[in-house]
């Protein structure tokens, strides 16, 4: 079972369990606060004292089946090569979780994003489904992650993608049916917004 969700309800879940095993999979430096145990494909170990840290070396998630109450992975799913079999993992290894994605949105206008990512998940409300397509490109990137961590503070809802899971997560691989346009210009964007402000002004 998967659907929607917000960080903050999940924050307060997690605060609300405190003897629950928590595992953080792929954060790098920014683990959540309540994670008993990180994992990523760096060593961390020494980032991490306070933690139990445990380096990924293979594709398959280095624990037991069902061995954590709760897993979170955050901007994880669209960097990973072999995307079904790392949602399989999370679900296989954990009773519940949660799992947070860039809409298409963010991940268009991110420049470090145009590289580093491989796949657009886009949550359907109706079969309660990840559908996981090959990422497009739709124009060119013009923020900093910086910047856009700044404008997720009010427009959130439009940049991520929030979802909790228990037991299983639905997912489909799909052909995306959008065909990438000739790359839309933001620069010429901004100036036919410019240009008509000032011809407003002019009369």
């Amino acid at each position: 079972m998967i659907k929607r969700t917000s960080k903050i309800h999940i924050e307060k879940i997690l605060s609300e369990n405190p003897n629950w095993k928590i595992l953080d999979v792929g954060c790098g430096y920014g683990a959540n606060k309540h994670a008993t145990t990180v994992s990523d494909i760096l060593d961390l170990s020494n980032h991490y004292k306070d933690k139990l840290f445990v380096k990924i070396t293979e594709k398959k998630l280095p624990f037991n089946d069902k061995e954590f109450d709760f897993v979170i992975a955050s901007h994880v799913a669209e960097h990973v090569e072999d995307v079904s079999f790392f949602l399989s993992e999370l679900a296989r290894i954990g009773k519940k979780g949660y799992i947070e994605v860039p809409t298409r949105l963010e991940d268009n206008l991110v420049f470090e994003n145009k590289k580093a990512h491989i796949w657009h998940l886009v949550f359907d409300d109706v079969n309660n489904q990840i559908n996981i397509s090959k990422k497009q490109q739709f124009f060119e990137p013009v923020l900093s992650v910086g910047t856009i961590k700044k404008l997720n503070e009010y427009f959130r809802e439009s940049l991520v993608i929030e979802l909790s899971w228990e037991d299983s997560i639905k997912f489909n691989m799909v052909e995306d049916n959008l065909k990438a346009p000739v790359k839309i210009s933001i620069l010429n964007l901004l100036k036919k917004y410019f240009s008509k402000k000032i011809r407003l002004l002019i009369k």
